[in-house]
């Protein structure tokens, strides 16, 4: 018999029910990753919580006006930069009706239009414009006490270091030094610091899993010596990796 209770898809028991291996912590039950509560509670407490998430690099944002799509957990978010150079980062979310209203991964431009109803945002996450706001001939349009600066989309909090662009949902999130620490903080240093960034290219890749699996699969030590050797033999025309001698 398992040693944890089965599931198909993680929302069929509550966590209260579900309960890790007695008195080992050596290996992962399956409902970590398949229980919708943890998920919900990971949410919460990871992406929308006291934490900063990587967003972007600035090199990718070189110039006023550029801009690219990301995410903070499964939020959609935009990265600009405005016209006097700062960085902005806001939810991709149209207020009138959720509408991810920035359809390019990456460019440039003067300011974001919702391609449901027209509803216009500048680089800075502000709305612009509203048609027929006054309505037409005199009838219809918004109510006489309707704000465009109450109909912004989510803004969050933005920091910078070394060119590496960081964003929060929390409005109290401590720094992102002392968020990193010591440890972590020097090694972070140790690749960004003293040097530009030059954006070289783009690899995407979308994967069908649990957040947490592609992150656990970067710590599996067995990648440095087995798995990029197989990548490294593979030939390039069948969609492996070609890895040059000063890399090896």
């Amino acid at each position: 018999m398992p040693d944890t209770p089965f599931i198909d898809d993680g929302s069929n028991l509550p966590l209260s029910e579900l309960r890790w291996p007695d008195d080992d912590l050596t290996r992962i039950p399956d409902w970590i990753y398949t229980s919708d509560e943890v998920f919900q509670r990971e949410r919460e407490r990871i992406f929308f919580g006291e934490s900063w998430c990587f967003v972007a690099l600035e090199a990718e944002i070189p110039d006023p006006g550029s801009f690219k799509r990301s995410y903070v957990g499964d939020v959609p978010v935009i990265v600009s930069r405005d016209e006097d150079g700062a960085v902005h980062v806001f939810e991709n979310r149209c207020a009138h009706r959720g509408v991810e209203f920035c359809r390019e991964l990456r460019g440039k431009a003067e300011n974001f239009t919702c391609p449901y109803h027209q509803w216009m945002y500048d680089l800075k996450g502000e709305l612009m414009a509203v048609p027929f706001r006054r309505g037409d001939r005199g009838e219809g349009g918004m109510p006489k006490d309707f704000r465009l600066e109450d109909h912004n989309p989510k803004k969050l909090n933005v920091t910078i270091r070394h060119g590496v662009v960081f964003a929060s949902f929390s409005e109290t999130v401590e720094s992102l030094e002392d968020y990193l620490g010591p440890e972590n903080l020097e090694q972070f240093d140790v690749v960004f610091a003293g040097r530009k960034l030059k954006i070289l290219g783009f690899y995407k890749n979308r994967l069908q899993g649990n957040w947490k699996l592609y992150h656990e699969n970067l710590k599996d030590p067995y990648h440095a010596t087995l798995a990029a050797c197989v990548s490294r033999d593979l030939p390039t025309d069948g969609g492996g990796t070609e890895i040059g001698d000063d890399l090896r």
